[in-house]
């Protein structure tokens, strides 16, 4: 284990060293109750099987999440986070990029000191300032998402003006607070929350303004692979969600994103191939 904790700092030395833009980011959910693929890899065997697999596929980078953040989700404890993130993290072999979803800083910091390189809180810091200091004393990679009240109540009544200024101002202000605990600048991605706090207009309206959010001088990340808003455009339930999936993550990445998170990597991969082949690049 020592030898791969030391392969992967090497491989994190560099701010964002994985990002090769446009880059995959792989979901491995091990939980029993996200809105894609919860129940499916809370084993650590399925679960360290999942995240070799989306590597294997062209994942950049892989993202362990072991709380739900679906609208109406309850939260879990530090120690219940760690109980399903530890063995899958120890049980890796080989050096891969790893992104741990959580908003706690016990989590994180377990996690880093295991090797794993990206921080990726949708709170982005509010919930537990110190996962701040933490990803700061780590050196590691930190995303910071914008989410209009709680995982439970998000999706209730979610209300902006003008929701790209909103989300930049919020962004902005969280990136300044993440400095000031000492994160370097370089290492900041951030993400505007599609879903989290958003009807669908919000959510369309931001993917037209990504070029606006990537003003700020930060790689945006963008997650809308299997997302209830295309159950609301196209009335398709989330199993049936791969196709308007990869459109939008393709229109992300053309309006200014330079990662997009999702559950089908090889699809997705697929996809940003062809569309970099059409636009002559390699």
């Amino acid at each position: 284990m020592w030898a791969v904790y030391v392969d992967r700092l090497a491989a994190i030395s560099d701010p964002l060293a994985w990002l090769d833009p446009p880059a995959v980011m792989g979901v491995v959910n091990i939980t029993p109750d996200s809105f894609s693929d919860g129940g499916r890899y809370v084993d650590v065997s399925s679960a360290i099987a999942r995240v070799r697999q989306l590597a294997e596929e062209g994942a950049g980078i892989v993202d362990l999440g072991a709380e739900s953040t679906r609208p109406g989700a309850e939260r879990i404890s530090a120690d219940d986070q760690l109980g399903r993130l530890l063995p899958v993290i120890d049980g890796l072999s080989n050096p891969l990029p790893l992104s741990i979803d959580t908003t706690r800083a016990a989590v994180a910091d377990a996690a880093l000191r295991r090797g794993a390189t990206l921080i990726n809180d949708v709170s982005a810091g509010r919930e537990d300032p110190e996962l701040l200091s933490v990803v700061a004393a780590h050196k590691a990679d930190l995303c910071l998402m914008h989410m209009q009240g709680a995982p439970a109540t998000m999706q209730l009544a979610p209300r902006y003006g003008d929701v790209v200024q909103e989300v930049r101002s919020f962004l902005k202000e969280r990136v300044d607070a993440a400095v000031a605990a000492g994160v370097d600048a370089r290492r900041i991605l951030i993400d505007p929350g599609i879903g989290f706090g958003k009807t669908l207009e919000h959510n369309l309206a931001l993917l037209e303004g990504l070029a606006e959010l990537a003003s700020l001088g930060h790689p945006v990340l963008v997650g809308v692979s299997r997302k209830s808003m295309f159950g609301a455009m196209l009335g398709r339930e989330v199993d049936d969600r791969l196709v308007p999936s990869v459109a939008a993550g393709l229109g992300a990445l053309a309006r200014g994103a330079s990662i997009i998170r999702v559950h089908d990597v090889a699809d997705t991969v697929d996809a940003i191939s062809v569309w970099r082949a059409i636009q002559g690049e390699p």
